[in-house]
């Protein structure tokens, strides 16, 4: 069999496949050998390695990904290449795929409006891509953010870290960040706003030892209370985590509920999801399937949310409530969120990026209080006592 008919067989053999490894095949009738040697874990491609002699061509299985992108990733293909079993490459893989996949899914949805695409470079290390639609028929602002970045931690950054359990020791340390942050403010009131962040970091001591961890979540905050609506998207979060753990979903859950919790206005954000952070055992390997898990749940979990309701009709008496609402998600995010606090305090920090989980409208009034028995109270007693959804 020529060699070009049996690449092309191999393509079709594999094509299916998540991953492959250490498959050797050889033409004993033929000067070549062709052998699959790896497989990107993070996004199921194969790299084929043809060896002619001493010479070696490789068809890369990080360029074919491209068309699942929105634009570039930060770090060099090349460099992603060589590293194809390092943490920061499968971690930004996977972002950048999510990031393609959440802006698509939001695309079709929304009639007029594209994302608009900016990608940006830090001078102290790394950078970012930010995918953000403004004033549209659906979505009034959503933007999916990624980045890549590293550097040296402040003083104030490793403080944090401390506060938290962190064994950090000296000033300044190396540090290196990256994950994917996502917040979709819709115009409707009926369909709720969606949060979602998946990150990987790592901190290296004075001595040289390394510290590493995962963290992320993905909550719902409505305006009015949908009950069908929770339990599909904690149903289908707790699916994302029984794959992994069986534990994992009432112990996040409860992580959630606490974590974004208004102490001031004593409630909630919103109806929860699931929350983690400083996630390192069982292993890194485990931690990284269970974060794809999690990120790939985003799409199913909340587009048919907005199919549902993005056609309902509401008056002047909603829209006004669903401000309120967002004033408190800005409180939320300005006081307490740990992520929105480490970007502030990180030198060279990108606020247009930060600060895009803020909506575009929201609204605060002097002492508001809700009418009795109206479906705004039905709302506020949900997040004043947080429920069980499954």
């Amino acid at each position: 069999m020529p060699p070009h008919r049996l690449v092309k067989q191999l393509a079709q053999v594999a094509r299916p496949m998540s991953t492959l490894a250490g498959y050797k095949l050889q033409q004993h009738s033929y000067k070549y050998r062709y052998m699959i040697v790896s497989a990107g874990i993070a996004t199921g491609g194969v790299m084929f390695y043809f060896c002619q002699k001493h010479k070696v061509l490789a068809a890369s299985s990080v360029q074919s990904q491209k068309s699942l992108w929105m634009t570039d990733p930060i770090t060099d293909i090349k460099d992603l290449e060589k590293n194809p079993d390092s943490m920061k490459t499968k971690m930004e893989l996977l972002i950048m795929r999510i990031q393609g996949e959440v802006c698509r899914a939001l695309e079709k949805e929304e009639e007029d409006k594209k994302f608009v695409v900016d990608r940006w470079i830090r001078n102290e290390g790394g950078g970012g891509i930010s995918c953000v639609i403004q004033d549209g028929m659906v979505f009034e602002k959503a933007g999916v953010n990624i980045s890549v970045v590293h550097g040296h931690l402040p003083p104030a950054a490793i403080q944090q870290m401390k506060s938290r359990g962190k064994n950090l020791s000296g000033k300044n340390l190396p540090f290196f960040a990256t994950g994917i942050s996502a917040v979709i403010h819709p115009r409707n009131p009926y369909v709720p706003t969606i949060h979602f962040n998946y990150r990987y970091f790592e901190v290296e001591n004075e001595d040289g030892t390394k510290q590493s961890w995962f963290g992320g979540g993905t909550d719902l905050t409505p305006s009015y209370l949908n009950q069908e609506d929770c339990v599909h998207f904690h149903k289908t979060l707790k699916v994302a985590c029984d794959k992994h753990d069986k534990s994992y979903y009432s112990r996040f859950k409860t992580w959630c509920d606490e974590y974004f919790y208004i102490k001031h206005r004593e409630e909630t954000r919103g109806i929860g999801g699931i929350f983690f952070d400083d996630l390192e055992e069982p292993n890194h390997e485990e931690i990284f399937k269970f974060v794809k898990s999690c990120a790939e749940s985003v799409v199913p979990c909340y587009i048919p949310l907005v199919q549902k309701h993005k056609n309902n009709g509401y008056g002047y008496a909603e829209r006004e409530w669903q401000l309120l609402r967002r004033g408190r998600y800005v409180e939320f995010n300005l006081i307490y969120d740990r992520g929105t606090k480490f970007g502030l305090f990180t030198p060279g920090a990108r606020y247009e990026s930060i600060l895009m989980s803020l909506p575009l409208t929201a609204r605060w009034e002097y002492c508001h209080q809700v009418e009795p028995g109206s479906k705004e109270e039905e709302m506020v007693q949900v997040l004043k006592k947080p429920r069980s959804w499954v």
